[in-house]
């Protein structure tokens, strides 16, 4: 123990297994819920503001699956062009899309997509619009769990090189760049946001960081998506996504990361 350091940066051997195992916490749920063991999609979106979910719930869309072993999140799963689709809504903020992402490839699922709201940092265009991210700073917990202290969490290269021009004839932008993963968005002040700025980061949001990080210390594919939304509801109608929520433009970005994921294997 050192009194000068939180235990955040102490006694982490990230070699070390864990004892507390996602298959046994899953095994357990279905025990509990008396649920057969059924996989999920091998495709699975995080949905952290939950709104594909809502719409497609309510156009009749999209159904439950009735075998999802989380304690603490639904799956629903809706046909897209490349087969079924996993969605986890509401999955928001590091911990929990972790957790998720860590039950969701235990039970079947091989690549999972995060797209999350996200504020704008450098102006690249009014939003809304898409940020693939390929790297993103790592200003939050979960990441130090999972990989060593550093500054930057990565997209895998052979996924980055995957989706080179998977998304050229998309309505809505997508760009790549970086993010800014924090664990507290009300605190994003004036000196933070100068920092991101200096760092030529695009947009603020709170996964990706940690979704990075778990996937290279786990051997996992994700990736992240940052929807820029808004300005931090500093001046205009921020946080609009489009028609339908955006939900069709989130899934078209979805058909198209998942074409050419499914090319590949």
């Amino acid at each position: 123990m050192n009194p000068d350091r939180p235990p955040l940066l102490c006694d982490k051997h990230y070699d070390a297994p864990s004892r507390f195992q996602v298959e046994n916490l899953l095994r357990e749920a279905r025990r509990q819920r008396h649920l057969p063991d059924v996989a999920v999609p091998e495709v699975c979106l995080l949905d952290p503001d939950g709104d594909v979910v809502h719409h497609l719930r309510a156009t009749g869309h999209a159904a439950r699956h009735s075998a999802w072993a989380c304690y603490h999140s639904e799956l629903w799963v809706t046909d897209r062009p490349h087969g079924q689709l996993g969605i986890v809504p509401c999955a928001v903020g590091a911990p929990y899309a972790v957790l998720v992402a860590e039950e969701l490839h235990a039970s079947g699922c091989r690549l999972v997509v995060s797209i999350t709201s996200a504020g704008r940092i450098v102006e690249i265009a009014d939003p809304p619009y898409f940020v693939l991210i390929e790297r993103a700073w790592r200003d939050e917990g979960t990441s130090l769990h999972y990989l060593p202290p550093s500054e930057w969490s990565h997209l895998r290269p052979e996924l980055a090189s995957l989706l080179d021009g998977a998304f050229d004839e998309l309505d809505e932008p997508v760009v790549n760049g970086a993010s800014w993963t924090t664990d507290a968005p009300l605190r994003e002040t004036e000196t933070a946001i100068a920092a991101a700025e200096a760092a030529s980061i695009h947009a603020v949001e709170m996964e990706a960081a940690a979704l990075y990080a778990y996937a290279a210390a786990r051997h996992r594919d994700v990736v992240c998506i940052a929807h820029v939304t808004n300005t931090m509801a500093t001046s205009g109608d921020d946080f609009e996504k489009g028609h339908d929520d955006g939900t069709h433009r989130i899934l078209a970005v979805v058909d198209a990361i998942a074409q050419r994921w499914f090319s590949q294997n």
